[in-house]
C-alpha cells in the first residue's frame, strides 16, 4: 500500500492533531493516518495525492511544508 509522509507547519497542540486528522480522514483514498505534531504519515489506496492532502490540511488551517510518496516499507531486521 502506498504511503505519503508530510511535514506540517503551524501545529502546536492536541487540538491541532485532531483537526489535521479529521481533515485527512476526508481525503479520498486515505486508509489510515498517523498524525503527530508537525507531521503525518498516510497509507492510501493510490487515489490520494499530495495536492489533495495539501488542500485538506489548508482547510484545517495549517500548511503542508513538503511531502514524499513512498511504497510501504517492510521492517528491516
Amino acid at each position: 500500500m502506498p504511503t505519503l509522509d508530510i511535514r506540517i507547519d503551524g501545529m502546536t497542540c492536541q487540538h491541532c492533531i485532531r483537526a489535521v486528522f479529521t481533515a485527512l480522514a476526508g481525503v479520498e483514498g486515505v486508509e489510515r493516518a498517523d498524525v503527530q505534531l508537525g507531521r503525518a504519515s498516510l497509507e492510501h489506496d493510490g487515489r490520494a495525492t499530495l495536492e489533495g492532502v495539501r488542500a485538506a490540511v489548508a482547510v484545517a488551517g495549517y500548511r503542508v511544508i513538503d511531502g514524499q510518496d513512498a511504497k510501504r516499507r517492510l521492517p528491516t531486521l
